[in-house]
């Protein structure tokens, strides 16, 4: 790694929340690591140590206590057409078509109309959706949903995507088949990919690094894992289960 191909840099990120006027929590606490370009980052943690909180402060969607965020060399002060955002929940109007949806971003943006059209049909068949564009959210599956905000996500061509714990709703066989849509599109597409969860196995079939944080507040990075795997992944590799027990471990500790 060299500091020319740094996407993304935390430099001792905290953050703390006022609550009830007066009660200070501290969420995060001296948070420092780098994404490189193209790279795809897992994140991974249990609940409630902060990790969702670190991904909306790249976002731009809360502001450091402390510290700051540099993405490209410039610091982040808020929200940004450079970064896209996949959420936990589906996030889609449910008045709108599946390409409206899609569409709406590439509005805000002033895309012209003729040129909304055509991106829209390429990602909405990059995520396998092509055919379900005059659909609404409440005629598709959850992993269909999902695909929706991925493929709105991508419309926009951020520089980087955050995805926040996006398949925690789904069910096991549809979570497996989101994760290997996402490293599909990852390997097409190559640009730069933090994602979080709280699932070790997930974290290795797609990380390239993972990053581990503390199972208690103020969350803080514990350890960095490099996946030397060849892709695509099988969960029943030998290399692969060695690592999820080395992870599990350390993360036991920690709870």
């Amino acid at each position: 790694m060299t500091q020319s191909n740094v996407k993304i840099s935390c430099h001792n990120v905290s953050k703390t929340f006022i609550q009830k006027g007066t009660q200070r929590v501290p969420v995060l606490k001296d948070v420092s690591l780098e994404v490189m370009d193209q790279e795809l980052l897992v994140v991974l943690g249990p609940g409630q140590c902060g990790k969702t909180t670190l991904l909306r402060i790249i976002a731009g969607l809360e502001t450091p206590s402390s510290g700051k965020v540099v993405l490209d060399g410039q610091e982040i002060t808020g929200p940004g057409p450079d970064r896209g955002l996949v959420f936990q929940s589906y996030m889609l109007f449910p008045w709108k078509t599946v390409k409206d949806n899609v569409l709406l971003g590439l509005e805000l943006a002033g895309v012209p109309a003729d040129k909304r059209e055509e991106i829209a049909a390429h990602n909405l068949n990059m995520v396998g959706l092509k055919g379900f564009e005059n659909y609404y959210p409440h005629q598709l599956s959850g992993g269909m949903k999902q695909r929706v905000g991925i493929a709105r996500a991508f419309a926009t061509n951020p520089k980087v995507m955050l995805m926040d714990e996006p398949f925690g709703q789904l069910d096991a066989q549809t979570r497996h088949f989101m994760e290997q849509e996402t490293e599909r599109i990852w390997m097409a597409d190559k640009r730069t990919l933090i994602f979080i969860t709280n699932n070790i196995d997930e974290a290795i079939f797609l990380g390239d690094r993972i990053v581990t944080m503390e199972g208690k507040l103020p969350g803080h990075v514990k350890d960095t894992y490099v996946v030397d795997l060849p892709r695509p992944r099988d969960p029943m590799d030998v290399e692969f289960l060695r690592l999820r027990q080395t992870i599990t471990d350390a993360q036991a500790l920690t709870l």
